[in-house]
């Protein structure tokens, strides 16, 4: 089956569905038993599908569940309130205090702070390595290593790993160690984290599976050997999230295939626009070879989202930034991504080098991250182009000023 089709018809069972198109939206906290029998028979389903209390889930969470799983492959799927929530959880799962974690240095930064500020104060050692070290990660693990988490590409510089290198060099170290990734960009199709031996994908549903900008939710898909560990110790942290949010992320699979094909064509029309444009330095688009990893991207995923930055020749001035950022028409400035809307925000190459501490940054320009959205990339080109236009106009204006004193 391909994708598509499976993104339409994954996690509609009659069972969830009822006779409709869509699944049931079952909100509950208390799950009504008619007997003892029922209850004992509940209790002893409450981990495969049964209805047992609201916190297990209802229909609403497992129709998405099993889309999921069907999509990403696995042997269960886990919801949870947001994508940090599903990093944090699912670290916690598999941790205790003496322990020792490996995570990429080109993560999400609240991936970090959690790992610099919770981890750290429950006594769980934390190192992070290049995202491009590939098979040479073995160096950095140390006979307490439980957890390598990665994140390909990178949310800001977009860097690719080698995740099968990678894979095959810890296991062949310690074949133990719990691999995890945050697979958001890919939206968990792109890049099929389980069948390269990724034990947990984990995602921003808030991003792509929802796709509207409306709802936040984290998932993570485990394997066989994770799933049962990854399940109760989030069930015990008191993770879950609403039905209405599950509803929702089962309705956005059924357009992500087209929304994806979208987002692919149109941000890579832009950045290839970006790439030719004189104020731009680069362009850190994992479909263009200017990417650092972007053979990776060739061998191992069947398509890109609509996430990249670039960077500018200059480092823009605040007064600069204000110029090109404030007047944008179709571009809006806000944190997170994956929605129909096209999103723009701006990095200085001296934040960045804080969090990362082994590499660090090897660009002196302004980097500015984009989210393509769904308009028409011909009128995303015009308003990048104006945008830089104002750039420029602001330092004629400096320099006829300097040359007037």
């Amino acid at each position: 089956m391909s994708l598509q089709t499976k993104l339409v018809h994954a996690g509609r069972k009659k069972r969830y569905t009822q006779g409709a198109v869509n699944s049931v939206i079952q909100r509950a906290s208390s799950l009504v038993f008619d007997s003892i029998k029922a209850k004992k028979e509940a209790m002893e389903n409450r981990t495969k599908g049964g209805l047992f209390y609201g916190r297990r889930g209802t229909l609403t969470h497992f129709a998405l569940q099993d889309a999921m799983v069907e999509i990403e492959g696995g042997a269960g799927c886990y919801l949870y309130p947001c994508g940090a929530a599903a990093i944090a959880n699912a670290i916690l799962a598999f941790v205790k205090a003496g322990d020792h974690i490996l995570v990429s240095e080109a993560s999400y930064e609240p991936t970090q702070e959690f790992c610099e500020h919770i981890l750290k104060d429950f006594g769980v050692e934390t190192d992070y390595f290049p995202p491009l070290i590939g098979r040479y990660i073995t160096k950095y693990i140390k006979p307490n290593t439980k957890v390598v988490f990665l994140e390909s590409p990178s949310s800001i510089t977009m860097e690719l790993h080698d995740v099968p290198a990678i894979v095959k060099a810890i296991r062949s170290v310690n074949p133990e160690i719990v691999i995890m990734m945050d697979n958001t960009w890919g939206a968990g199709v792109l890049f099929k984290a389980l069948e390269h031996d990724v034990d947990i994908s984990i995602q921003a549903g808030t991003k792509y599976l929802i796709g509207h900008s409306d709802a936040m939710l984290g998932t993570a898909v485990a394997n066989q050997r994770c799933w049962d560990k990854l399940r109760e110790r989030s069930y015990l942290m008191g993770q879950m999230c609403d039905a209405d949010t599950a509803y929702m992320a089962a309705r956005g699979l059924r357009t992500l295939a087209v929304r994806l094909k979208q987002h692919h064509e149109s941000s890579i029309k832009v950045a290839n626009w970006l790439a030719n444009h004189p104020k731009v330095a680069t362009v850190n688009h994992p479909a263009l070879e200017s990417c650092k990893g972007h053979e990776f991207f060739k061998r191992d995923f069947s398509g890109a989202s609509g996430l990249f930055s670039f960077v500018l020749n200059d480092h823009l001035s605040e007064v600069q930034l204000s110029d090109f950022l404030d007047n944008m028409t179709h571009f809006s400035m806000a944190y997170s991504w994956g929605g129909f809307e096209s999103l723009i925000l701006a990095n200085q190459p001296e934040d960045l080098a804080k969090i990362r501490p082994i590499s660090g940054i090897d660009f002196t320009g302004t980097l500015i991250r984009l989210h393509i959205g769904l308009e028409d990339p011909d009128d995303l080109i015009a308003d990048l182009a104006a945008g830089l236009d104002r750039i420029k106009l602001h330092k004629n204006k400096v320099n006829a000023l300097q040359s007037l004193v």
